[in-house]
């Protein structure tokens, strides 16, 4: 009654209640039970997802819940995202062709084609592996080419790498582990011939290297290790 003939702030600032306590609802406990479910059946479909990415999944699926609560309830229910298995090496570092300093250390992508990172994972078969090469454009998280290939030759990364120039496209700067694939002459010659600035990580760097890293790990927790 009150609130009808005085604000509502002044009406806190006389009985000492916070604002927010006026207007706060909470929430029927039947939410947190649907809520419980559906973090239960997201964790199922995205066994390695911390509470953070799903987090994200329940706010796409039209849930307000925040990190906080996320966690709390994951660490009542048990659930736990899974630790990545150790992963089969793709990054020789052992070879005479030239090195290149770290370009991108600091500097933030402003506009699409501004720096390309490039990586390479693996895709375990019944019987065998075949490798995934990949270029993407950080700016626009695109990825600009792409190669899969029975072999960790050079003509994999190059494929990927020309696929992505396709059209005379090209980044201001491209970005890399050591690896052999990456420093080898034809593939810098490329780059070099197109006016590409060219960057590499420091050996046994891979966080200088991040953005890619990021996007092969997503590619192999969603699509690679939950798929047959």
């Amino acid at each position: 009654m009150l609130a009808a003939e005085y604000p509502i702030r002044l009406i806190c600032r006389a009985t000492g209640w916070p604002r927010s306590s006026v207007y706060h609802e909470d929430a029927p406990t039947a939410d947190e039970g649907r809520l419980r479910h559906t973090l239960g059946r997201l964790s199922a479909r995205w066994p390695t997802y911390g509470y953070r990415r799903l987090t994200v999944m329940l706010r796409r699926e039209g849930w307000s819940a925040n990190g906080k609560r996320v966690r709390r309830l994951m660490a009542e229910m048990g659930l736990k995202g899974k630790a990545p298995a150790r992963r089969r090496r793709t990054t020789d570092s052992r070879h005479d062709f030239p090195r290149y300093p770290n370009l991108v250390e600091g500097l933030e992508a402003t506009r699409p084609d501004h720096v390309w990172v490039a990586d390479i994972t693996y895709v375990r078969l019944r019987e065998e592996f075949v490798y995934l090469a990949v270029v993407m454009d950080v700016f626009t998280r695109r990825v600009r080419g792409w190669e899969l290939g029975r072999g960790l030759d050079q003509g994999l990364t190059l494929a990927a790498l020309r696929r992505a120039m396709r059209g005379g496209r090209r980044p201001e700067v491209h970005h890399s582990d050591q690896g052999v694939q990456y420093a080898a002459t034809a593939y810098t010659d490329l780059l070099a011939g197109r006016g590409v600035a060219i960057s590499m990580a420091a050996v046994g760097k891979p966080e200088e290297n991040g953005f890619a890293e990021r996007l092969m790990r997503t590619i192999r927790e969603e699509e690679i290790d939950l798929s047959e």
